[in-house]
């Protein structure tokens, strides 16, 4: 695998770009883990084909050239992370009745304007199963300053995110704005999913996602080294996926998502034993 990733530049760009993802992804994940909304990733990476389909269908239609699909994979994100936010805070709905409506939504949406698309649409299939391979200089760059972002807004916040996690009503009476930062760490996973779809694909975008951050939460209680832990894991996963994939010539986004299940179910079964 070392010897293949100086003779094949295009897997140093795919280790990098899984490492970049690694970072947001493990820290994003704890969050999730911690607050117990798996899903509302899952629901969010379903979505976003919606996004991703009228962008194309526009750029083909219209002659747009400056739109891609993963600005409306961006947009889309945003806009289903802050209805399932905004929905739950204001009619006290669970998130799970709005992540079942938001997902089949997204994916209906997503599935129409891509059979309205003149053409063949091969490039879609890239973001569904992932593209790591595909990965290009200006796609590095932008996880790069997405993993900026991420980390900058989780530094300066990061009591408030931990309050909300956490306890809700006990950060209410901290004085803890959480409709708020509640709204923004959904936009923050939004944004996460957003960079995962890059390696993983839009359907395995959970694994990646939460699978780091679960084992890490077996290795230590302190949040600090969970977020650690969760992107070390990360790192390691993407690693060994992407060797994999080019040893045994496997789908990359599949491969890396099924080391990180290997790893879990690894690790759940070496602590079932030492009980």
């Amino acid at each position: 695998m070392i010897e293949a990733l100086f003779t094949h530049p295009f897997l140093l760009m795919a280790l990098f770009a899984g490492l970049a993802a690694s970072i947001t992804s493990g820290i994003m994940g704890s969050f999730v883990v911690v607050k117990r909304i798996v899903f509302i990733s899952g629901s969010i990476s379903h979505s976003v084909l919606g996004g991703m389909g009228l962008f194309l269908w526009l750029k083909r239609t219209f002659d747009i050239e400056w739109l891609m699909p993963m600005q409306g994979a961006i947009v889309a994100a945003i806009l289903s992370a802050l209805l399932i936010g905004w929905i739950h805070l204001k009619y006290r709905e669970r998130e799970d009745t709005v992540i079942a409506a938001l997902w089949s939504t997204g994916m209906s949406v997503g599935v129409i304007f891509i059979a309205l698309t003149p053409g063949y649409n091969v490039e879609l299939m890239h973001y569904l199963f992932g593209n790591i391979l595909w990965v290009t200089k200006n796609d590095l760059w932008m996880l790069l300053i997405l993993d900026v972002v991420v980390i900058g807004i989780v530094a300066l916040f990061r009591t408030q995110f931990i309050a909300i996690c956490f306890d809700e009503q006990q950060a209410r009476l901290q004085k803890v704005r959480v409709k708020f930062f509640y709204l923004l760490l959904l936009c923050l996973i939004a944004l996460s999913v957003v960079l995962l779809i890059q390696v993983v694909g839009a359907i395995l975008v959970i694994a990646m996602l939460a699978i780091p951050a679960a084992i890490a939460t077996t290795l230590t209680h302190r949040f600090g080294k969970l977020l650690l832990f969760s992107v070390l894991i990360g790192g390691v996963v993407c690693f060994f996926g992407i060797g994999a994939s080019y040893k045994l010539n496997w789908p990359p986004g599949a491969t890396i998502a099924l080391v990180g299940s290997a790893l879990y179910l690894a690790n759940f079964v070496l602590r079932k034993k030492s009980f």
